[in-house]
């Protein structure tokens, strides 16, 4: 009676098409590269736009009224600061002013006599805006620092417990390896998001961090439904390789997670084109590259993490194969001198009884003559 509910529940479950994912390595190998050539052309060309929070400068907000250009704004302040200018729209939440925010990098801060010469400049500059100060920040260099490095300890730390997790609980289907490969995903996605922040132009600050760490949660989210699957068939299926049970699984899966990526997408699309409209461009930096986050980490639950477990076990069972196979080897050449022993003793035996017989009545013979 179990058997037969198994086979039913097998065939219920398989899908009509099973795709092969596991034949996608190099296909999956070719956009790695392509990713990590892209990330290298676009720190040639653009570089990394770090923010004032992780290197250290001034950042000042000023109210306006009417139309500011940012280009010259940042021309007149580069004039005084010469150093590079960051200049950004906004607008204030609480008042609903128009603000311009100003953010360079200094060594030593920037004194109240500094503000208020670039305060008097802008002024002159744009007599028909009331341009007033509405906030100055000094963001220390060393605070910045710790503030990156915290924010790495934090990924690094999230990765550790995932790796455990995925070991204890996957164990049965070969838990370390799963964990490694899932984290080897989670690295090709942050890579995604932190390539295409670079590309578009787009800051290094709290906004990619909070990026880096949604994708994070986003893709070993994904990538443990597709091995908590992977688990369920092999009760279902136990004489099925792991190649065939990644290729159900992930087949399984795939409906699942495309609608589930749709949804999330699509409303990072929508945040995006209202940013665009209203001009809250800094938001740009927190919508544009989670979507493309979120895209890598629907592709690489599916592919990378269950391609790159398959090739990992192909590579351990060879290792296992050919080692049995050199130990197996001396073995043959001793069991057949073995075989042949006792042959050759059961043949002898019998060939002295033979001769014995006839000597026997030879001598007979003679006795009786």
């Amino acid at each position: 009676m179990s058997t037969k509910k198994t086979k039913k529940d097998i065939e219920a479950l398989m899908p009509e098409k099973v795709y092969n994912i596991t034949g996608k390595k190099k296909m999956i190998l070719s956009i790695v590269i392509g990713v990590v050539i892209a990330l290298i052309v676009g720190l040639i060309i653009r570089g990394v736009n770090i923010a004032i929070e992780f290197k250290g400068g001034t950042m000042m907000t000023y109210t306006y009224s009417g139309d500011v250009d940012t280009a010259e704004v940042e021309k007149a302040v580069k004039e005084l600061v010469d150093t590079s200018v960051n200049v950004r729209k906004g607008e204030s939440i609480s008042t609903g002013d128009k603000q311009i925010t100003i953010s360079f990098s200094t060594k030593e801060g920037f004194t109240g006599d500094r503000q208020s010469e670039l305060t008097n400049k802008l002024q002159e500059k744009f007599p028909n805006n009331e341009i007033e100060l509405f906030d100055s920040n000094d963001v220390n260099p060393s605070t910045g620092r710790e503030f990156f490095i915290k924010c790495l300890v934090a990924i690094a730390f999230a990765a550790l417990i995932v790796i455990i997790y995925i070991a204890i609980r996957f164990r049965r289907i070969g838990g370390w390896s799963a964990g490694v490969c899932s984290i080897f995903a989670l690295c090709h996605d942050l890579l995604v998001a932190i390539t295409i922040n670079i590309l578009f132009g787009f800051e290094f600050n709290s906004n990619t961090v909070a990026v880096l760490l949604t994708i994070l949660g986003y893709s070993i989210n994904n990538t443990i439904v597709i091995y908590d699957r992977i688990r369920e068939n092999r009760k279902l299926m136990p004489k099925a390789s792991l190649n065939e049970l990644i290729n159900v699984s992930c087949t399984q899966s795939l409906t699942r997670s495309i609608r589930t990526s749709i949804t999330t997408i699509s409303t990072m699309l929508i945040i995006t084109i209202v940013v665009l409209i209203t001009g809250y461009h800094s938001l740009l930096s927190f919508s544009v590259p989670l979507m493309f986050g979120l895209i890598s980490g629907t592709y690489s639950s599916l592919y990378v993490a269950p391609a790159t477990w398959s090739w990992w076990k192909a590579r351990e069972a060879a290792k296992e194969n050919g080692g049995s196979e050199k130990k197996a080897a001396p073995v043959k050449k001793e069991e057949a001198p073995k075989e042949e022993k006792p042959v050759e003793k059961k043949d002898a035996p019998a060939a002295k009884k033979n001769t014995s017989g006839k000597k026997n009545g030879s001598s007979k013979k003679n006795n009786k003559k």
